[in-house]
């Protein structure tokens, strides 16, 4: 059946109908950092900032002595390492005009806080792949900016390179030996392998050997390596219980693996780089904050407002025998 002649539809109102915009503005970027939000918070007071580390002998067998024996002279005292990192400046510009800001905006009350709230979670992503990548730590000067080393070049002990070819080599620290800061990036080798359960093994029992506390761990990855171990025989088939009104301790787990020297969380991180695998022991890090994230009021220069996100951090590295790293692992 046709239209009757002289019906008007929604055809010929096109002058009057309202539009239907939604009052609201999606995001799908995503903002979950799973290094940040499960390592510790400290602070410093210097752009260079120092620490001490040290460990126990080696335990003995040979530990037996006569009966009524004098005591002889002290053992042997083994100094502390110093180690330490340069903190970071990172930021975020905004800035809006007069005009901008007055307008009536669909899901918007007010574009600078808009802007303000989204140039944060920016900000945290940009630290996130700072901290995970193979960045130096640079001293800097009046036209070069300090940096902060990053995890990928605090992990010397526990390093497992497993791509074949080229020259693969640890990071190198100023000092010698794990002593001062990293100054030279680890080096992969040229061809890359597909992560294994034999890796993972190997490493945690590693990691255990140098008296790291495997319980209280997780294993991070980008997608491709967290896919691969969520194929793994030691995946947990079944939920642990967590106490009524109790948090689980790591934040962003998505599955168990259960090892022959303790049970690990496996977290994915899209920010870290893919060719590697963590092992992190949140006691064993923390982001040092020589200025926490502010918000400063720049000068206005004409019809605009304008502010600046700041913040000025380093990683800290307690113990990097407590952590460890696979290295050289295909990204497909």
């Amino acid at each position: 059946m046709g239209l009757v002649t002289g019906t008007t539809t929604r055809y010929d109102a096109t002058a009057s109908v309202r539009e239907d915009f939604a009052d609201v503005i999606y995001n799908i970027s995503p903002t979950d950092c799973p290094l940040m939000t499960n390592i510790g918070r400290d602070a410093c007071k210097q752009t260079f900032t120092e620490w001490q580390t040290d460990s126990l002998a080696t335990a003995s067998t040979t530990n037996y002595q006569i009966e009524g024996d004098d005591a002889p002279a002290n053992n042997t005292m083994v100094a502390t390492s110093r180690v330490g990192n340069y903190t970071q400046i990172s930021r975020k510009v905004v800035q809006v005009s007069g005009t901008v800001e007055t307008v009536g905006m669909a899901g918007i009350k007010s574009m600078l806080g808009y802007q303000l709230a989204k140039r944060a979670k920016e900000l945290k992503r940009d630290m996130e792949a700072s901290i995970t990548s193979d960045q130096v730590a640079v001293t800097g000067s009046n036209s070069v900016a300090r940096q902060a080393a990053s995890l990928g070049s605090w992990v010397v002990t526990n390093w497992y390179q497993v791509a074949t070819g080229g020259s693969p080599a640890a990071p190198t620290f100023s000092g010698g030996g794990t002593s001062g800061y990293p100054q030279t990036a680890a080096v992969d080798g040229t061809t890359a392998i597909n992560l294994t359960e034999t890796h993972l093994k190997t490493e945690i029992q590693t990691v255990w050997t140098q008296g790291g506390d495997v319980d209280g761990m997780f294993v991070m990855s980008g997608p491709v390596n967290k896919v691969r171990i969520s194929g793994f025989n030691g995946i947990a088939t079944r939920y642990r219980d967590t106490s009524p009104g109790k948090q689980a301790q790591i934040i962003g787990a998505a599955d168990v693996y259960v090892s022959d020297f303790g049970t690990v969380n496996v977290v994915p991180n899209r920010f870290q780089p893919e060719n590697r695998v963590y092992l992190v022991d949140p006691a064993q890090l923390a982001l040092a904050y020589l200025r926490s994230f502010k918000t400063i009021a720049l000068a206005k220069t004409g019809d605009n407002t304008k502010r600046l996100l700041l913040v000025e951090y380093t990683l800290k590295v307690r113990a990097e025998k407590g952590l460890g790293t696979i290295r050289g692992l295909t990204t497909s």
